[in-house]
């Protein structure tokens, strides 16, 4: 036993004087502006409202927990059919950039979103994408592996003949983005699983469905694959090499990050219960 004892101590020693602290050095990058401009028109309310901001951020250093915000920039919009101006302001001084008047985009009209900041001129255009209302949306009784999900069904008719691509906001910073390639001008239906964790039923949750773009479609999924969700949103921690439709007019070496687009967007809330 003493022999054994002996030994134990040996292989401690052995393992604990062969410790060693390894530091990365992570290298700083070069803060770029994000621009986060999501229009949303609620064509399916009367009577049409919008949801009209531009959220300004800095990117940040890999382990820093900090977003910073963007308050000192100017920000206006351009109605390219009349070269109208919609000047923006950031009343809370939060980063949030809202139209100083009431303002809800038109169709079938182009709109060039200006950003001044740090004496450099980011510019992008969109046009309001159109979508379809929901048909239904309802809690089912289905479960996946955990068996403790909770199934959400959805339900809502394609639009007929032209190419359609939909962003689905699930709340709790849950997303997903699809195409109609399988169901073009068909009535569409669909399950969404929330994990346990995601939710503390019972509890009352808005869904959105939004039209947009073929670009932003493709954008917004290699966004959500690199970036994650449940992280504060997908714009929390924009990928550096990911660029949107944002240009630096001034200097197009110090390119921003994100994206500037308009949607049509439709809403349902629905009560969640327990089931099982």
């Amino acid at each position: 036993m003493k022999k054994l004892y002996i030994l134990y101590v040996l292989l401690i020693f052995l393992f604990t004087s062969c410790e060693k602290v390894v530091e990365i050095d992570v290298p700083s990058i070069e803060p770029k502006l994000i621009i986060d401009a999501s229009f949303e028109v609620f064509f399916h309310k009367s009577p049409v409202t919008a949801k009209v901001n531009v959220k300004l951020t800095s990117s940040a250093d890999y382990f820093d927990e900090i977003i910073p915000v963007v308050t000192n920039a100017i920000v206006f919009l351009t109605d390219l059919s009349n070269n109208t101006i919609i000047i923006f302001s950031d009343s809370n001084a939060d980063g949030s950039f809202e139209p100083t008047t009431p303002f809800i985009p038109a169709d079938n009209t182009a709109y060039e979103l200006t950003v001044i900041y740090k004496n450099e001129t980011y510019k992008g255009v969109a046009t309001k994408v159109k979508s379809t209302p929901f048909i239904d949306v309802f809690q089912g009784d289905q479960t996946l592996f955990s068996g403790k999900e909770t199934e959400l069904r959805v339900s809502f008719l394609d639009v007929p003949i032209v190419e359609n691509h939909y962003l689905f906001d699930f709340s709790k910073d849950l997303f997903l983005a699809i195409d109609d390639r399988f169901f073009n001008g068909a009535e569409y239906n669909f399950s969404f699983f929330y994990q346990e964790d995601e939710l503390v039923l019972p509890e009352t949750v808005t869904l959105k469905m939004s039209g947009i773009s073929k670009e932003y479609f493709s954008y917004f999924r290699v966004l959500v694959n690199q970036s994650g969700q449940n992280s504060g949103g997908p714009f929390e921690s924009v990928p550096s090499s990911l660029l949107g439709n944002m240009i630096n007019t001034t200097n197009e070496d110090n390119f921003p990050l994100g994206y500037f687009h308009i949607s049509e967007t439709d809403t349902f809330t629905v009560d969640l219960v327990q089931k099982n």
